[in-house]
């Protein structure tokens, strides 16, 4: 690592103590922004930690619904991310205008609201999940119908899970996994023929019917950790293949070269900035934060109802 690198790395974790501050990382951030996360995992896990929380400031290294979610859960906490501008192109596929007719459609169903989409949405919204509970928190919601938003392709993959409900899917994807195809994974078993393949569940179900795993990011780690397998091929934003190399070094990764770049645009001089200036902060309007709670409490409800 660069002198540079380890100059900011020691300036930011100065700062986290005289602020009583805590960084919350996303899997898919740049691997140097691990070495001053307090926390990295998956929209679950970080969900959890950010609930959990004694620091007096959350700084968010992911994108911007992450960062509404800390404050949701922690609304006397402040709440600051390296940039305001990084966003989710799935999250931005829901209206919540259109949400509310879409609603009217189904006047018996439930919303379940995928945790990539803004607050606004989930206020709309009857539970959250993320993508390591969606099949949990839908098969223990009581609903036989359930309108799931915004990503069709892990709608599709609960629908397979929970046959026995009908689940209504938004017609949202994200652009990193759902340009994935059949042909390419052939491709990845011709080349890494050794490979066990794990799929994100926001792949397309072509792609996760020929996977080995199914995973959140976070289950990747698990996953790859109990199968005796060597080698293995990750199936979502290339980041997670930096992430998995560094918890499983014995073990070889490979993965494609699609990034998120909104996940990227975070850097160690941003991160700094953003500790030091406290700002910019993350806020959510009271009456949307309020019903917005009400679903992640419902969502760590369920999760808990075996």
């Amino acid at each position: 690592m660069s002198t540079d690198f380890q100059e900011l790395i020691d300036s930011i974790n100065k700062l986290k103590r005289e602020k009583n501050a805590v960084i919350l990382a996303h899997n898919y951030q740049r691997p140097e922004i691990y070495e001053v996360a307090d926390h990295i995992g998956d929209s679950l896990a970080l969900s959890i930690l950010a609930r959990d929380t004694e620091a007096e400031m959350i700084l968010f290294s992911g994108v911007h619904f992450m960062a509404e979610t800390a404050k949701i859960i922690n609304p006397d906490k402040k709440v600051v991310v390296p940039h305001l501008d990084a966003g989710c192109p799935m999250a931005d596929m829901v209206d919540v205008e259109d949400l509310k007719i879409f609603k009217q459609k189904y006047p018996h169903a439930k919303v379940v609201t995928y945790v990539n989409s803004s607050a606004a949405v989930k206020a709309e919204s009857d539970v959250c999940c993320t993508s390591a509970n969606a099949v949990q928190i839908c098969e223990n919601l009581d609903s036989d119908q359930i309108i799931f938003l915004p990503d069709r392709n892990l709608a599709a993959y609960v629908q397979r899970q929970l046959p026995a409900k009908k689940i209504i899917a938004w017609q949202g994807f994200c652009p990193v996994h759902n340009s994935l195809t059949k042909e390419y994974i052939e491709k990845v078993r011709e080349d890494h023929p050794k490979a066990k393949v794990i799929a994100h569940p926001e792949c397309l179900p072509e792609i996760l019917e020929t996977a080995d795993h199914i995973e959140s990011t976070s289950g990747m780690i698990g996953a790859a950790r109990k199968d005796s397998a060597e080698e293995f091929f990750i199936l979502t934003e290339c980041g997670m293949v930096e992430r998995l190399q560094r918890e499983l070094p014995n073990k070889k990764f490979y993965g494609f070269c699609n990034q998120c770049f909104d996940m990227k645009k975070n850097t160690l001089a941003s991160i700094a900035e953003a500790i030091k200036n406290e700002k910019p902060e993350v806020l959510v309007e009271p009456s949307i934060l309020k019903r917005a709670k009400s679903s992640f409490d419902k969502m760590f409800e369920l999760m808990k109802d075996e």
